[in-house]
């Protein structure tokens, strides 16, 4: 019995040293919920060819899109966590639960956070011909006309939807939010002035400011952004509790063995710690957190922080009307 005990035992550990060996030429696949092209893809692409670099192993980006990114998350869900399939993806993780009515994952319970890969400030701005001439005036503006100010956004479920949504809550006024099919929409009419104010990343907000094709009023973050030094933190605007950033983090799933998320954790660390990668993320109005505001458990408190956040908006019917 003893030795039919010790054989088992033996091939198992064989086969188990086997498929490890069989994964280090595996390529990794990072799941990206939305089209090719944009800012978030790019972001993706950029940390996958930098942890290729530190792991000697390919890293392949797959775009898989539909849903406002509920049909990536439901691919991402049904792979199989042994760390080989990662996902990345921001702020949309906590919104998509309560915007989708087909969605029944939980963002805290079902991935496994490993490391945020950037940190993009939003910046606020509205149209050339709109009177607001800073957040306090805008605020006024709103509260004069309950519900007749209006925000773009790229969608529902965006961050800039959520972002807008916030904004609105925390400045206990009533507007208008009108979902576009994309953010380029939503920009076209906000330099046409057909829509009063836009709340969106940085990288694109900050040139069209550039340009005087809209003008910013605020930026989230504790600092000013090199792109804009003209315009003021929310916090020197006078709304310091508004203090969203997209943050664009990378997860496993639920359920990841323990030897594989500590491979990946030191792998991811040695990426976010990588100064060619760092100057890489300035290039798109990005910073990339360091020491306790990185990792598994910073990215995990982020998560906690906006689901709360998202939820109580919700229930507050703070998104607005879906269309």
């Amino acid at each position: 019995m003893k030795k039919k005990l010790s054989l088992l035992l033996g091939a198992l550990l064989i086969s188990t040293t086997t498929l490890t060996m069989a994964q280090a030429d595996k390529p990794i696949s990072i799941i990206v919920t939305v089209p090719p092209g944009g800012s978030s893809d790019a972001l993706a692409r950029v940390a996958a060819n930098t942890l290729s670099e530190k792991i000697k192993r390919p890293v392949v980006v797959e775009n898989v899109t539909g849903a406002g990114g509920l049909v990536g998350m439901q691919r991402f869900l049904r792979t199989r966590n042994d760390g080989n399939t990662l996902l990345f993806i921001n702020q949309a993780l906590v919104i998509i639960p309560h915007l989708q009515q087909n969605s029944t994952y939980d963002p805290i319970k079902d991935f496994q956070p490993l490391g945020i890969v950037a940190s993009v400030p939003m910046m606020l701005s509205v149209s050339n011909g709109f009177k607001a001439q800073d957040v306090k005036s805008l605020i006024s503006t709103m509260k004069e006309k309950p519900g007749e100010i209006n925000f773009g956004s790229g969608g529902p479920g965006t961050t800039a939807h959520f972002a807008e949504a916030l904004f609105v809550n925390l400045a206990d006024a009533k507007a208008e939010l009108v979902q576009y099919r994309g953010s380029g929409p939503a920009l076209v009419d906000l330099m046409a002035g057909t829509i009063d104010a836009v709340i969106d990343q940085t990288v694109t907000m900050a040139s069209l400011h550039a340009d005087k094709r809209v003008r910013a009023l605020a930026v989230t973050g504790d600092k000013r952004v090199d792109q804009a030094p003209d315009v003021p933190t929310f916090t020197e605007a006078g709304l310091p509790s508004f203090d969203l950033e997209i943050w664009n983090g990378l997860f496993a799933a639920a359920g990841t063995p323990p030897d594989a998320l500590a491979e990946l954790n030191q792998a991811i660390a040695s990426v976010v710690t990588d100064p060619g990668f760092i100057e890489k993320i300035k290039g798109f109005g990005g910073t990339v957190p360091q020491g306790d505001k990185q990792g598994p458990e910073a990215l995990k408190q982020l998560v906690i922080k906006d689901a709360q956040r998202v939820k109580d908006l919700s229930a507050q019917g703070a998104f607005g009307a879906q269309k």
